[in-house]
């Protein structure tokens, strides 16, 4: 049987669709891709992705393409596959997303928090003082409005974990490096996996909530030292806290 002319069209135009991409960084545009395709589809952590036949046919791959992606993906923590189930997202990614896994002992969790801390400051505290050099007034605008609802959610409930990391990563936006916000987004939340346990407490660097305010101050002033300052007066109560909580 030959095929008609509407089969020939479709094959025509999926032949086409798959050699847009060069053979030699294949795998490296697929996974761009993928995590663009991801990000559209508003998969957040835990949730199944696709397909392996529903990923060729919207990234116009084959299946042995979308495996070595999935692997890679895999490798980095980014997906967990399931026997007779699916693959899973592990962490929530997007289109701007640097694949940084962050393996770490939990054995001594009181040790693995401190050193993550410990490269957190260096990244964090530069980047409120870059955020103070480099902000515009919309920059400042957005943050501000994290910042008050921050304070709301605060006020009301003693507690603001999403809240805060809201007003931070609009801080880190307002660096106008990618990097900042993408590095510390994964630091963060290595660090913060570990919250249900043992740090249930809602008063968890409940101390460091009045420098939220004052760090805002010195990047609507364009005060990088001062900056610097309220980053680290944050991070050294979270520290002091972890210190305490696990004794």
């Amino acid at each position: 049987m030959q095929p008609d002319a509407t089969s020939i069209e479709k094959a025509k135009r999926r032949s086409q669709h798959l050699v847009e991409l060069p053979p030699l960084d294949r795998v490296q545009q697929v996974s761009t891709a993928m995590v663009g395709y991801i990000d559209k589809a508003g998969l957040k952590r835990g949730d199944r992705l696709p397909t392996e036949r529903e990923l060729m046919n919207a990234l116009g791959v084959g299946r042995s393409t979308v495996r070595e992606v999935l692997g890679r993906f895999q490798a980095l923590g980014v997906v967990e596959t399931k026997k007779g189930s699916g693959t899973y997202l592990l962490q929530q990614i997007n289109a701007s997303t640097v694949h940084m896994p962050l393996r770490m002992e939990t054995a001594n969790l009181r040790d693995v928090l401190l050193q993550t801390l410990e490269v957190r400051r260096g990244i964090e505290v530069e980047a409120g003082a870059m955020a103070a050099l480099r902000r515009t007034d919309d920059d400042l605008k957005r943050i501000e409005q994290k910042l008050d609802v921050m304070e709301r959610v605060h006020l009301a409930k003693g507690t603001s974990g999403k809240e805060d990391l809201a007003f931070h990563v609009a801080i880190y936006d307002a660096t106008h490096n990618p990097l900042f916000g993408q590095i510390l987004a994964q630091m963060r939340e290595a660090f913060e996996r570990f919250w249900d346990k043992p740090f249930d407490r809602p008063d968890f660097a409940r101390r460091s909530f009045p420098f939220h305010r004052t760090l805002f101050c010195a990047i609507a002033d364009q005060d990088s030292a001062g900056a610097r300052n309220e980053t680290l007066k944050i991070l050294g109560i979270v520290e002091e806290d972890i210190k305490e909580m696990s004794k």
